[in-house]
C-alpha cells in the first residue's frame, strides 16, 4: 500500500502545541474590516484551539491518525 499522503491545506492552518494541541487562526479577518469593530478584529488577530470535537477530523488530515 503506498504511503498516505498530508492534506497541503491542513499542514498550511494547523500547528501543534507542546502539549499536543492543535492551534487556529481565526476566520473573517482579511476583507470587509469596515463595519467589524476593532475590538472584534483583535479578537480575531490571535490563535485559538481547535475544538475537541473537531480534533480528529484534523489529524486524519494530518495524516496522524
Amino acid at each position: 500500500m503506498p504511503k498516505m499522503k498530508t492534506n497541503s491545506s491542513a499542514k498550511k492552518r494547523f500547528r501543534f502545541t507542546g502539549t499536543g494541541k492543535i492551534k487556529r487562526k481565526h476566520a473573517f479577518k482579511s476583507h470587509i474590516l469596515t463595519k467589524k469593530s476593532k475590538d472584534r478584529k483583535r479578537r480575531l488577530t490571535k490563535t485559538t484551539l481547535v475544538h475537541p470535537g473537531d480534533m480528529n477530523n484534523i489529524l486524519k488530515l494530518l495524516s496522524l491518525k
